[in-house]
Formats: structure tokens, C-alpha cells, sequence
């Protein structure tokens, strides 16, 4: 970022900060290009006075130092626009730059202020053509208004007008935008449709521009491409949107719009009941557990409970010192259904609240990278920074809310133990967590002084009053019996009584209603049976009534999303589904067969989702034979070798049309159309499905020659560049680790060939594919063994140029991969128990855990002030030790990186150290050769000298002996029942 500042000659002067030293204060100027703008040239040739928007530059300057500040920002020459990547950077961090601005000018040329009329004082006049200015119609005026803190309005002449806050009711008449939005409240409270609602009337002198203009509005980055057209640079920045890291508030207004919006009338009563009220109150009642049956109105609770704190929290008042951080789990939604995803969601709340709270991510992602938030282990990094975090110091009180804890399906157990631990080691965290009856969690959740649970199956009054607030709402809302008031009655009659206290049951009847006519709308409630399961069953009948192939079409589709690992977008839907092509290939036909579905599924920005995780149980539990008739099996094979068919049809070298071999796949942007948006879901799912699979069902497919063989000896690269485009290229190298795992050998030995050396292949090229994916045909082929079988399969897409290849070995080495980060040589290495991790010491002083499949880092364990020389993973996989120069042993936890304990009584640096198989003793050598036999919580008992550098303990089945090894032709023998060494010559 260049900045300007005035020099002593009354000139002025650029300087250029780097990200990290710019400084604290500074000003920026918003205003209208006009003819003859100064540009970072003419500021760098000295040919800047002669042009009419020199005087914007000065009155910019000038007011800045009347402000104290030295330093100033102006677009037009602080930006040298002739380099294309300075530019595309500039306008990526623009909003960034009016945020942290201390003062906004705004320079409006078309507005002066008259001196007031001498009979009335009035400056009307002024005011009516400051509404009319054309900067409120500008498209990149809108980020200049909504990002800084401090805005100020002038005159042509530079007199001030007012600022935001003076002319808050002006300003937010004649752009629409809500005075939270002016005064600083975080975007994300505000929906996308909201946001673009407020550029929808402004203009941009580049047609591109118009959606460029809003990355800042919805916090993505996006390249510039100044020849796609309006269109196409809008359909990228939806996809960018969409694509974004997920934030808990957008997923809780699409909950919320997707359950029929939020009553305060059906969740006021929780707010008053003494449970709620102990929690809110009592410093040592630190973990509320709501829980419910299906239906209930669980998630609409705590939707409630979040609209009533937040105004009290740093989440809407920035003023405030507690922090309010929360996450909504869905097991239909594979971005939200495990621990790591609810981490990060709860991270990225508080930091959003708390900015200096990146310090605790960026000391992690410094070592770790990207992985920390892609990897399928980042669990263990993220518990890690999240623990960090609530004992930053900094903070006062923190409230943490997760809803439907029972639809977390990974890790679940890890979170449960983390939300204990943290709920009672600190007074200022406090958690409210939602769930079914669900044994597994009331097992785990501890309730003691400090927690409590709210049962809504004993607070039955309350819900049902609360299920009548929003049956009334609905009624009167279905336009069928608007106007018809008695019959109104009848019909809220008839749905309080059979909905039994359930949210769900009456959402359902409510929607069934909507297209009835008003004539049949009595006789359609009466067949309406009472409770979820029997109008499940209801529902799917209707279904299965329909004309034609319609039922079929719909159990085709219904079985393909019960079984998907994810919510499936339109298209994939039709791809999957074996939907008939005139179907399947049409987006419009797509969405009419899901409709026929009953109100089983809800679309939302072009995907499918169940409207409630108990619909999905029914499909696959209640009614298993009629979706399934033949069994899950023929439908996970057809989702198997659909996606094959899929892959093998759509994927072809240089699918984005990159072109270069270095495109950085940061400058990546998918083309309009997407032409991998069909085949995302089977790119990232066809080996589960795969694994799913029967094996008498795919005995052919595995064959020498079978269809997975042809798929990779015709596929492989383009699959492997379509998971680098996709930023999944790690989870195709689990997958492939998976599929060699599970191939025999024996009876596909070609297959099984191909395969293991498309595992190696992956491993080795994952980091530089990864980087620029077109360098799947270039370093990475090139570099890869000459007898290698891929290489020799797609030997002919190596680029032409590239005509005098490096000497490479012919087969690939027994180095499967090599784990860098650590910063001087590595003293010890160790794999866990179930060889999914590996954990390595080294002299830098640190302790590192890396993915043994991946090879890519998980965490470093930092403490020991000399070289670590030894590390060792308990029997159990659950704890690391080390033994370090600095005459320590250290426990951590293997999961979080926490350390558990360190133990000391070592007079000199530990050279050896190991885990009894009963995991109760670490026994422990040192230079001298002194022995120790350490519990895991004091030292035990002192041994014998040995009088040689050690290099290794061994240790008996039965934990009762322990042998070191040393330099010397002999063996020593420690018995540890007594003590007793023996030593063998």
C-alpha cells in the first residue's frame, strides 16, 4: 500500500508499506473520476500540478494534516494501474484500506453549500442537491461509505457538509441501506439479497466493475477479468459468495428461512424459565444442555436465544466486552456436520468480534499452512488454537451456543470432551449446547454444579404455547383462507390439536396447505394423520400416487440424496440420479421432479437439502423397502459407476482453459458455465461409494481391465487436476490410499499396480499440483520415475517445448515422501499406533505430528528449551512423549497438542526414552548413562549407571522389564519389579 504524505519542499511524496507496517492513521479520499485525474505516473514524473485533479489531492492532504495525520490515500496515483497484478490486488484490498482508514473525505464536486438565507436561515438548498449528488450513484462510492468508521462530506468547495452520523437520515433515505449498516454493523448480519439490493441502482464506467465493486460488501477476494462482461463477473462473485468460508450467520438466516422464519412468540418462554435465567445469571453455572425430541423446535430455541444476547455482545455492540460466538451443526450438509467445521465456525465468529485474536490462528498457520483448515486431521490443530483463544487473557466472558450436537458426525466425542473441559476450568466461558435425547451425549456431557439440562419433553406447556404462536402466524398468512376468518379458526383448531407440541408436524401441514384449494382444505386436514412418522408416511404415499413415471423419477431421486455424503447441487442431482437425459441435462426439469418430492426436500441456492434431519431417518429406517426396493446396495453401485461415467464423459486435460503451466491456482476462476459442476460430487465421493459397494456387485468393475482400471488409465491426470481446481487435491491422495488399502492384490495385480503407483505419484507432486494445477502435465510427469505407470500412460500430454528431460531414477525410490518444517536435523521419529500419524523431535527444540498419508503437517509442540532427541507415541495413540536436551520429559495430548505434564529429575539431557505397553511407566536414559524409570507423574526409582551414550530402551510384552542398548558389546537388563539391573557381556 502507497501512501502520501506532504515533503518540506510543500511537495508530495509516495511511500510504500508493506503488509504489517502501515501505519495505525492515516486518510483516504472518496470521490468522482473526473478528465483529467493525476496518475501514479504523473506523481512519480513530477508532471502532476498541471492536471485539474491535483486540487483533489491537495485539499485531501491539507485536511489530513488539519487532522493531525501524516500520512493520506488517493486512488487515481496511489495505484500504479499499468501493472495488471498491482491493480487486481488494490481492488481485492480496498475495502480492507477504507476500513482501517482513520478518516473518510468525501469530495463532492457537484455540491455547494450557500451562505443561509438572511430572513429564515435556512440551507435547505444545500441539502436537496447533497441527496442529488452523483457520488450516491457511483458503484465504488458504496464500499467508501459502509467500510470506514469516520466519514466526512465537502463541498466543491471544500467546506464541510456533515458527517455520517449528521446526515445519517439523508443518506439512508437515498441509498436504502439501513442505519445499522452506516453506523458499523458487521455485514454478515445482513442478507447477500440485502447487500446487492444496495448497488442495484448504481453505476460503473466499466460494466465489470459493478460486481467487483462489492467484494469488500461480502468479504471475498476475486480475480479481474475486464472482458467476461456484467453477467459472468455477477455469476463469479455468487459463486465466490457461496464458496466462502461459512459463516455462522449466513447459516443461520438459511435455517431460519428455511423452517418459515423466526417468532418471538415461540421462543420467549425459554428466556423466562429459571433454568435459562440460572445459566444467564450464576457465575458457576457454566453449560446449559437444551434437548428434545425431533420437531420440538430445538434450533428455533436457540435461534432465539441468539437474537436476544447478541444486542449485548460484541457480535452487534462494539462497544461491548463479552463476546458471542456460535454454530449450527446439520448432518445433511457436509461443510457443517463434523467438529472441525464447528471450531472453525466458532473461531471465525470471535475473531470477526475480536481481531487481535488472529495472533492465536496465525501462530499455527505460520507452521502448518492451509492444512490447518483443509486437512482432514485439522482437528487436532484447531482444538488447539480454540483453546488458546478462551484463555487469551484479553477477554472477560465469552458465550459459546451449538445447535444439534447429535448431528455432528465426526469427532463428535472430542468436542464433547472439549466443551466439558473448557466448561469447567474457566468462569468466563459459558456454553448452551442442543441436542436429541441421544444416550451417547448425555453420557458424556458431566452434569454436575456446573451444568445443567432442559429437557423440553418436561416443559411440554411451553412448547405447545410456543407451537400455537406459530400456527397462528402461518394461518393467517395462507392466502387460500385470507379473507375467510371462520374458517381460519377451524383450521388452527384442527392443526393445534393433532400436532401434539411439534414445530415440524405443523411446518409440514402448513406447506402441504399452500397449493390446496380452499374448498378441500378441511377434508386434506382431516386425513392429515397426527405426529411425524405416520405424515411422513403420508407424504410419501402421495408420491407414490403420481401420474406416469413420476413416482419413479422421485424414488430415484429420493434414494440418490438419502445416500449422498452431501447436499447435491441441481445438476449433480440429475446426474447421479439416472433421471432420463432430457431430464437430467435440464436445470428447470431437475427442480420439477424435486418438487414432486413432497415437502421431503427444500431447495436453497440450487441444492437439495432435507427440510429436517428426521425426514432422511424415516427414508432410510420406516420406509427403507419402498425407496430402496431392491436394497441399498443397487443404488450405491449406481452412484458408483454413475460417477465414473460422469468423470470419464466430463474431465479432459486443461478443462478451465488456463492454458499457462504456472497459473497459480489463486488466480483460478471457474468458467460460466462451470463445466465441473456436474461432476464435483463424483470427483470427491466415487471412491466411498466405491468402498460402499458389495464386493459381489463389483467383482467385474475390479478386474484387470474392469471399469475403475479404464477410469484411471484414461482419467487419472484430469482427476487429479479437476481435485487441484476443486482445492481438494489432499482428500484424492487419502482416497487413493484408501482404494490401494482395500484392493487384493491377487486377483487385480495390473489394477492394483496402477494404483499403488498413482499413490506415489500423487504423494510427490501433491504440493507443486496443488500450487498451479496444469503442472500435473509438466514437473510433476516429468519428474516422475521413467518406468513409472502413469508416466508412461500419459507420457503423451508432457508439452511439446518441454524437449530435453531431466535424468530420473527408472522406479521410484523406497522414499515414499519427505516431511520438511523443521529448521535444523531431526533427531527421533516415531508412528502411531494405527499408523495414521507420524511424530518427529528435532534439534530446532520442537516436537512436530504430521498425516503419515498426506505428509502433511498437523501440529508443532513447542516447550523444551533444548534439542529434543527422542519422541515416542503411547500404546494408545493418545499421548506423545519427548525427552530433550534441556533434562525434561514432556507429555502432550496427541489429539489437541496440549501439554499434559512435564516431568523432571534428570541431571543431564535425555537421550532415550520409551512407553511401557501398559502405558503406566516412561522409562528413561540420559548422557551419563544414569537410568530413570518414571511414572507418568513423578519419577519412580533411580538405577544403575551404564556408563555409554544410550540410543534405545526396549521393553518387555508385560511392561515388567526394560533393556537399554548403548555403544558398548553388552546389553543391560533392568528388572523394573525390584529394581534389579543385570547386565549381559
Amino acid at each position: 500500500m502507497r501512501l502520501l504524505q506532504y515533503n518540506k519542499d510543500g511537495d508530495f511524496s509516495l511511500t510504500e508499506f508493506f503488509e504489517g507496517d502501515v501505519p495505525k492513521k492515516y486518510a483516504i479520499l472518496s470521490h468522482r473520476w473526473g478528465a483529467e485525474e493525476v496518475t501514479f505516473r504523473d506523481l512519480t514524473n513530477g508532471t502532476s500540478k498541471g492536471k485539474a485533479g491535483y486540487g483533489k489531492i491537495q485539499f485531501c492532504g491539507e485536511q489530513a494534516r488539519r487532522d493531525g495525520l501524516q500520512y493520506f490515500w488517493v486512488d487515481t496515483c496511489c495505484i500504479d494501474k499499468s501493472n495488471a497484478v498491482e491493480l487486481q490486488e488494490a481492488i481485492n484490498s480496498m475495502f480492507r484500506w477504507y476500513r482501517d482508514a482513520t478518516k473518510c473525505y468525501v469530495h463532492l464536486p457537484d455540491v455547494s453549500r450557500p451562505r443561509p438565507d438572511p430572513a429564515d436561515g435556512s440551507n435547505e438548498d444545500w441539502v436537496s442537491i447533497f441527496r442529488k449528488s452523483e457520488w450516491f450513484r457511483r458503484g465504488w462510492t458504496l464500499q467508501e461509505l459502509i467500510a470506514p468508521v469516520s466519514v466526512d462530506f465537502f463541498s466543491k468547495e471544500g467546506e464541510l457538509l456533515g458527517n455520517k452520523v449528521s446526515l445519517e437520515r439523508h443518506i439512508g433515505e437515498v441509498t436504502g441501506i439501513p442505519a445499522r449498516a452506516l453506523r458499523g454493523s458487521p455485514l454478515s448480519d445482513f442478507s447477500v439479497d440485502e447487500r446487492l439490493s444496495w448497488a442495484a441502482s448504481r453505476e460503473t464506467f466499466r460494466q465489470e466493475d459493478k460486481a467487483y465493486s462489492l467484494l469488500g460488501i461480502f468479504n471475498v477476494n476475486m480475480s479481474l477479468i475486464y472482458s467476461e462482461g456484467k453477467e459472468n463477473a455477477f455469476r463469479r462473485l455468487k459463486k465466490k459468495i457461496q464458496k466462502s468460508l461459512t459463516d455462522p450467520r449466513e447459516d443461520k438466516k438459511r435455517i431460519e428461512d428455511t423452517k418459515g422464519g423466526l417468532l418471538r412468540g415461540s421462543y420467549q418462554w425459554i428466556l423466562e424459565h429459571p433454568d435459562f435465567q440460572q445459566w444467564r445469571d450464576d457465575t458457576q453455572s457454566r453449560l446449559l444442555w437444551i434437548k428434545g425430541d425431533p420437531g420440538k423446535g430445538k434450533t428455533m430455541l436457540i435461534s432465539g436465544i441468539l437474537d436476544e444476547m447478541s444486542p449485548s455482545t460484541k457480535l452487534r455492540d462494539k462497544e461491548a466486552t463479552t463476546l458471542l460466538s456460535y454454530f449450527f451443526c446439520q448432518a445433511t450438509d457436509d461443510r457443517i456436520d463434523n467438529a472441525s467445521a464447528t471450531l472453525r465456525g466458532l473461531i471465525y465468529l470471535l475473531i470477526d468480534q475480536q481481531p487481535l485474536l488472529i495472533s492465536h490462528v496465525r501462530k499455527k498457520y505460520d507452521h502448518a499452512g492451509k492444512a490447518l483448515f483443509e486437512d482432514p486431521n485439522a482437528w487436532v490443530a484447531l482444538s488447539e488454537i480454540f483453546t488458546s483463544i478462551l484463555q487469551d487473557p484479553s477477554l472477560t466472558s465469552i458465550y459459546l451456543i451449538i445447535d444439534a450436537l447429535d448431528e455432528c458426525k465426526a469427532n463428535l466425542d472430542q468436542l464433547l470432551d472439549l466443551i466439558n473441559r473448557t466448561a469447567s476450568t474457566s468462569t468466563r466461558v459459558k456454553w448452551i449446547v442442543s441436542s436429541r435425547n441421544e444416550p451417547n451425549i448425555e453420557a458424556r456431557l458431566r452434569l454436575d454444579h456446573t451444568q445443567m439440562r432442559l429437557s423440553l419433553e418436561l416443559n411440554e406447556k411451553h412448547v405447545s404455547r410456543a407451537v400455537q404462536v406459530f400456527i397462528d402466524f402461518k394461518v393467517s398468512k395462507l392466502r387460500l383462507i385470507e379473507d375467510d376468518s371462520e374458517l381460519q379458526e377451524i383450521v388452527r383448531g384442527q392443526i393445534y390439536a393433532k400436532a401434539n407440541g411439534t414445530f415440524l408436524w405443523a411446518a409440514l401441514v402448513l406447506k402441504e396447505l399452500e397449493p390446496v384449494e380452499s374448498w378441500d382444505v378441511l377434508d386434506v386436514l382431516q386425513d392429515m394423520p397426527p405426529e411425524l412418522e405416520p405424515l411422513y408416511d403420508r407424504m410419501l404415499r402421495q408420491v407414490e400416487q403420481l401420474q406416469r413415471k413420476d413416482p419413479e423419477f422421485c424414488r430415484l431421486v429420493l434414494s440418490t440424496i438419502t445416500l449422498a455424503y452431501r447436499p447435491l447441487h441441481l445438476l449433480e442431482v440429475g446426474a447421479l440420479s439416472v433421471l432420463p437425459q432430457q431430464i437430467s441435462s435440464n436445470l428447470e426439469k431437475v427442480v420439477k421432479v424435486v418438487n414432486k418430492c413432497g415437502s421431503f426436500l427444500t431447495v436453497r441456492d440450487n441444492r437439495t437439502y432435507f427440510i429436517h434431519q428426521s425426514a432422511k431417518d424415516f427414508l432410510l429406517e420406516k420406509a427403507f423397502d419402498r425407496v430402496f426396493p431392491s436394497g441399498k446396495a443397487d443404488v450405491i453401485y449406481t452412484m458408483f459407476s454413475k460417477s465414473l461415467e460422469i468423470m470419464s464423459k466430463t474431465l479432459r486435460r486443461d478443462i478451465y482453459g488456463l492454458r499457462a503451466p504456472g497459473f497459480p491456482i489463486e488466480m483460478v476462476e471457474p468458467p460460466v458455465p462451470d463445466p465441473l459442476a456436474a461432476a464435483q460430487y463424483s470427483c470427491l465421493y466415487w471412491v466411498d461409494h466405491l468402498l460402499d459397494c458389495n464386493r459381489g456387485n463389483i467383482t467385474i468393475d475390479l478386474m484387470d481391465g474392469g471399469s475403475v482400471h479404464r477410469f484411471l488409465k484414461t482419467t487419472y491426470m484430469f482427476w487429479l487436476e479437476a481435485l487441484s481446481l476443486m482445492k481438494s487435491l489432499p482428500d484424492g491422495v487419502v482416497m487413493i490410499q484408501k482404494l490401494e488399502n482395500w484392493i487384493q492384490f491377487d486377483e487385480s495385480p495390473k489394477l492394483h499396480a496402477f494404483i499403488h503407483d498413482g499413490r506415489r505419484f500423487a504423494v510427490s507432486s501433491r504440493s507443486i499440483v496443488e500450487q498451479a494445477p496444469l503442472q500435473a502435465y509438466c514437473s510433476a510427469l516429468v519428474f516422475a520415475p521413467e518406468k513409472s505407470i502413469v508416466r508412461e500412460t500419459f507420457d503423451r500430454y508432457i508439452p511439446s517445448w518441454i524437449q530435453r528431460k531431466p535424468r530420473v531414477d527408472a522406479h521410484w525410490t523406497a522414499m515414499l515422501q519427505a516431511l520438511e518444517g523443521h529448521s535444523s536435523a531431526v533427531t527421533s521419529v516415531a508412528f502411531s499406533p494405527d499408523g495414521k500419524q507420524v511424530v518427529s523431535g528435532s534439534y530446532d527444540k520442537t516436537v512436530r505430528l504430521w498425516d503419515a498419508a498426506t505428509g502433511a503437517p498437523l501440529q508443532t509442540l513447542e516447550g523444551h528449551s533444548g534439542w529434543v532427541t527422542s519422541v515416542a507415541f503411547s500404546p494408545d495413540g493418545k499421548q506423545v512423549v519427548s525427552g530433550s536436551y534441556d533434562k525434561t520429559v514432556r507429555l502432550w495430548d496427541a489429539a489437541t497438542g496440549a501439554p499434559l505434564q512435564t516431568l523432571e529429575g534428570h541431571t543431564n539431557g535425555v537421550t532415550s526414552l520409551a512407553f511401557s505397553p501398559d502405558s503406566k511407566h516412561i522409562p528413561t536414559l540420559h548422557v551419563s548413562g544414569e537410568w530413570l524409570v518414571e511414572g507418568t507423574a513423578s519419577c519412580m526409582r533411580q538405577g544403575c549407571g551404564f556408563g555409554a551414550f544410550v540410543r534405545e530402551i526396549i521393553i518387555s510384552s508385560d511392561s515388567t522389564r526394560a533393556e537399554p542398548t548403548n555403544m558398548k558389546s553388552m546389553t543391560n537388563l533392568v528388572e523394573q519389579t525390584d529394581g534389579i539391573m543385570v547386565t549381559f557381556k
